[in-house]
């Protein structure tokens, strides 16, 4: 077995800055980042309380509320460098609210952000389509159902 070569390594830090009850594992992070991400990367996932994701939605982007997740690209070369920051007060409140499994959920917010720290975005129609149509097939191949679904 020949060792994975830097430019397609994905070294993932796994932060949990808030309660780990109930929380996804490094692995579960590492299965859903590694299937969205083209080439290597250096990430770090960091979990907060709402109070963090509050205080970074606010100071970023200028909106005063704790949000599912955060992405913050670094570069992309010669490996897609960033920092992805999940809520998971926020991330439950949104699956019981949708009546999608909390696994499911996270790994959408995962893959999610992934594509925004490779450069995706959402910012028209013509974006937002792409971008979840690209979501969609990534995780129906992790098994997981369509996340736009009604």
């Amino acid at each position: 077995m020949n060792p994975a070569k830097p430019s397609q390594r994905l070294n993932l830090s796994v932060q949990y800055a808030c309660n780990r009850a109930c929380l996804p594992l490094r692995a579960d992070f590492v299965r859903w980042a590694r299937a969205a991400l083209a080439g290597g990367g250096q990430v770090t996932i960091r979990l907060v309380d709402a109070d963090e994701g509050r205080m970074l939605n606010n100071d970023y982007r200028g909106k005063d509320y704790a949000t599912n997740v955060l992405s913050f690209p670094y570069d992309l070369e010669p490996v897609v460098t960033g920092d992805l920051v999940i809520c998971p007060a926020v991330v439950a409140r949104e699956a019981a609210e949708q009546g999608k499994p909390l696994d499911a959920h996270y790994a959408h917010l995962t893959v999610h952000g992934m594509l925004h720290l490779q450069g995706r975005d959402h910012d028209n129609d013509e974006d937002a389509e792409a971008m979840e149509d690209e979501e969609r097939e990534i995780l129906a191949a992790l098994g997981y159902p369509d996340p736009y679904a009604a």
